[in-house]
């Protein structure tokens, strides 16, 4: 079994040979033969450095006589295999790095010659019935040296396979270096190993579906009488739907799981956990992780067009040193972009994604207060004021996120609510388009303006504002939340996080107050024999008012509308 510490020219017809190696090894061995033969390679054990990955550490195989040579393949720690790789011609080179880990990495490889055309009786095939028997070569009698058979054995859909070893006996090793048989969940060798199994016993083996793949590999010495085994196609059950919902809003993240989900996946709530382990769910006929979009580990990213909020429950098993589940994650996702919250949520199992998608809104309210310091709002709907009053305006982002800036991007008001074609900008693109127009700096889930009443010509009774806001992350210096005006130009070539628009209203004036004690409407006889007030009508506002539930409405920023002919916006100075 000896061989040179690191690397050797190797020119024997079959070779069996243990590799010892420390950290920081390089080292590269020649498999070469002037021989019309191909050589076929197997690892049947290896023992990498625990946590090294495929970059710092590995096996690299090279069908040729030197590193320069086309690569056949690469074993590295978390491979799930035995590898077995086999040359075009009569020479293979494989090379094995290590990393500064200080371990004891040992490998075991055997190697031999062989003729291409070699066929050996009763060795591998394909089988594709129900059930089925497979025999090792020449059983019950010895297996042959070199041995190397492969069965593919392939069921009807919705279906697994179970294989019972009703006779076992190869070479008995601990580590099963020398003879063995590999069972895979698939139809490759490359992946998936569910057992490697030697000397006398009476394995049984499961996939989980309709495919599966046996190896027998033998090498020049010590032949037992091999085995024998019978396969069954047992029906799977009906698959069950993911049953996974996710709720995004401005606060919080909801993921329920249906307990019949997770038994369908061979676990249950005792084997989750999101990102934050600390985070529980609350387990009723369901499973529900419910927590604000902040917290639990969850993930915050902004690509300058979104942001995106991810957390990851994790399903794995517990309690055991080895198990044969597979991890499952299921990613939830909730991405805010342009008008609406999108809402994703994916499950992870052997690189299968499923997808589910829902749409959600966010949660933006506009109001009126009585002074600038924004401390009381105004109650009353509709909202009646004096002409060229001064009104505070503030838009509410409702989020428990507390690292977001509201910024008012565009504010229209118009004497319909529908805003038809009559409009008028008090902003626009952050730019105050009114001269009474104040802004105020962006503050936290806040923003704010205040302007002075106005009324539109043509009588119109009422005034109603709608705003577009901008919601960035406040961690980004250069977000649009933080640009202030921008020119229509320069604006198109800039990037926001997304928009929400919110519509208040109606304004009137206190006039329409008054009159409404008396009568519905004012008729126009009322305003005939009431000449002050038909003059003071003449200079009326009616403007945008607080909704005692303040209409959302979640939609992409409406473009410019142009005044109708024959309307227009006259300033009244107050009386």
């Amino acid at each position: 079994e000896g061989a040179p510490r690191c690397g050797a020219s190797l020119h024997d017809l079959n070779k069996a040979f243990r590799i010892d190696l420390n950290a920081n090894a390089n080292c590269v061995w020649q498999i070469q033969r002037n021989v019309n033969q191909t050589i076929r390679l197997i690892f049947s054990y290896f023992q990498f450095a625990p946590s090294s990955s495929c970059e710092t550490e590995s096996i690299k195989i090279y069908d040729g006589p030197s590193t320069n040579s086309l690569l056949l393949g690469q074993v590295c720690n978390d491979t799930d295999a035995v590898p077995v790789l086999q040359s075009s011609s009569d020479s293979l080179t494989f090379l094995i790095t290590t990393n500064s880990v200080a371990f004891a990495r040992n490998f075991f490889v055997h190697y031999n010659f062989f003729p291409p055309e070699t066929k050996t009786e009763n060795c591998g095939g394909q089988l594709t019935g129900p059930s089925g028997t497979l025999t090792s070569p020449n059983y019950p009698a010895p297996y042959p040296e070199f041995t190397y058979c492969v069965w593919h054995i392939q069921t009807a859909k919705n279906s697994k396979i179970k294989l019972q070893f009703q006779d076992f006996f190869l070479e008995l090793d601990k580590t099963c270096r020398f003879d063995f048989t590999a069972v895979y969940d698939g139809l490759t060798t490359n992946t998936g190993l569910i057992g490697k199994v030697c000397g006398h016993t009476q394995p049984t083996f499961e996939s989980s579906s309709n495919v599966m793949t046996v190896v027998l590999s033998t090498d020049y010495a010590n032949s037992y009488r091999g085995f024998s085994a019978q396969y069954t196609s047992v029906p799977l059950p009906a698959p069950v739907e993911p049953n996974t919902f996710l709720t995004c809003t401005s606060d919080s993240m909801k993921i329920v799981l249906s307990k019949s989900y997770l038994a369908s996946l061979h676990y249950n709530e005792t084997h989750l956990q999101l990102n934050d382990p600390s985070c529980h769910p609350l387990v009723t006929d369901s499973v529900i992780f419910s927590f604000p979009l902040a917290s639990c580990g969850t993930i915050k990213k902004d690509d300058g067009h979104s942001i995106t909020y991810t957390n990851t429950i994790s399903l794995s098993a517990t309690g055991s040193i080895i198990t044969r589940q597979k991890n499952i994650e299921i990613i939830a996702k909730c991405k805010m972009e342009n008008n609406s919250t999108l809402e994703v949520i994916y499950i992870t199992k052997n690189n299968v994604i499923q997808n589910a998608t829902a749409m959600g809104s966010y949660n933006v309210s506009m109001s009126f207060y009585d002074s600038e310091s924004f401390s009381q709002p105004v109650p009353q709907s509709p909202y009646y004021v004096d002409l060229n009053q001064n009104l505070f305006a503030q838009v509410s982002l409702h989020s428990t996120d507390p690292n977001l800036l509201v910024f008012v991007d565009t504010c229209v008001a118009s004497p319909q609510p529908d805003f038809g074609s009559l409009t008028y900008d008090l902003i626009r693109s952050g730019c105050n388009k009114d001269d009474t127009v104040v802004t105020y700096p962006p503050l936290k889930h806040y923003g704010r303006f205040k302007f002075n009443a106005f009324r539109f010509l043509k009588s119109f009774p009422s005034v109603y504002l709608q705003c577009d806001v901008v919601i960035c992350d406040s961690n980004t210096a250069d977000s649009r939340c933080t640009q202030g005006c921008v020119s229509r130009q320069k604006r198109a070539l800039s990037t926001h996080t997304w928009k929400a628009n919110t519509v208040v209203g109606p304004i009137r004036l206190k006039r329409d107050l008054r009159s409404a004690d008396h009568s519905e409407s004012l008729t126009k006889a009322d305003a005939e024999e009431t000449p002050n007030l038909h003059q003071y009508s003449f200079y009326t506002l009616s403007f945008v008012v607080l909704i005692s539930n303040t209409i959302i409405v979640v939609a992409v920023i409406l473009k410019h509308h142009k005044r109708q002919a024959g309307y227009g916006y006259q300033k009244i100075q107050s009386l």
